[in-house]
């Protein structure tokens, strides 16, 4: 399987480049499970976008410091990609700014959280069961960074789980599309070392919550398990990789 990954992360901070990149943590992820599959990163923040999907056999999009709002020439034109994936059946999975960016695409909304920034480990109650969703519906904890989050679903979609503070934390349109509102990307060592670096520059209170809920790690385990589960389930299911060759990138 061939997983193009869609990179949205805006920071080229000292700090981030520190890291590795998303495209390589969405693979470090994933590749234990998996090691014949094949992942190709494209910088779309940098207006990098593959020529054409049909080459690959699903895609994620990363999350992002960007905002779904930003005036930013590469969001609408991720955007038109992420609509022209939905209308052919093209497998995407979206995480943070990821899930965000898919949910305004295809109809849905996006705002500011009621309560402000949502930082470090949360545990998610998954609400409604899907095939790839092993083990539901027991909580998922994952990290979080976010000031924003999905307030209304597109037309069809339905929320698979979230928490009081973020009531549409994941949703699933059909089963080709699968989001999370988090980030199962980042290592424990990784929002570790991103809490601190935000201290001083978010509220007090939000950097104190962070550290704390990280006494314990979030489950990556769980998450990698369950994308690559959703990715076979799709493939098993949907439109064959010649189906998929009309998905050009304008």
């Amino acid at each position: 399987m061939h997983i193009a990954i869609l990179v949205t992360n805006t920071d080229v901070s000292a700090f981030a480049r520190r890291h590795p990149g998303d495209g390589d943590k969405f693979a470090q992820l994933l590749k234990p499970y998996r090691k014949h599959w094949k992942f190709t990163a494209f910088s779309v923040k940098d207006d990098v976008f593959p020529d054409s999907l049909a080459e690959f056999d699903g895609a994620i999009i990363t999350g992002s410091p960007a905002s779904v709002h930003d005036d930013a020439p590469w969001i609408p034109r991720l955007l038109d990609l992420i609509r022209q994936a939905a209308d052919s059946g093209f497998p995407l999975f979206g995480a943070c700014f990821g899930h965000q960016a898919i949910a305004m695409a295809l109809g849905g909304a996006v705002g500011k959280n009621p309560g402000g920034w949502v930082f470090g480990r949360v545990d998610t109650a998954i609400t409604s069961p899907a095939p790839w969703l092993e083990s539901a519906p027991a909580p998922l904890s994952l990290y979080a960074a976010h000031s924003e989050q999905v307030t209304h679903l597109p037309d069809g979609a339905r929320v698979l789980g979230g928490t009081p503070d973020c009531p549409i934390g994941s949703f699933a349109l059909g089963d080709r599309i699968w989001t999370t509102q988090y980030h199962p990307e980042m290592t424990p060592a990784f929002i570790s070392e991103l809490v601190e670096e935000y201290d001083g520059k978010l509220p007090v209170g939000v950097i104190a919550a962070a550290r704390a809920s990280l006494h314990r790690q979030a489950e990556q385990d769980k998450i990698s398990r369950w994308i690559i589960a959703f990715f076979e389930h799709a493939a098993s299911r949907h439109q064959s990789r010649t189906a998929n060759r009309s998905i050009a990138v304008t």
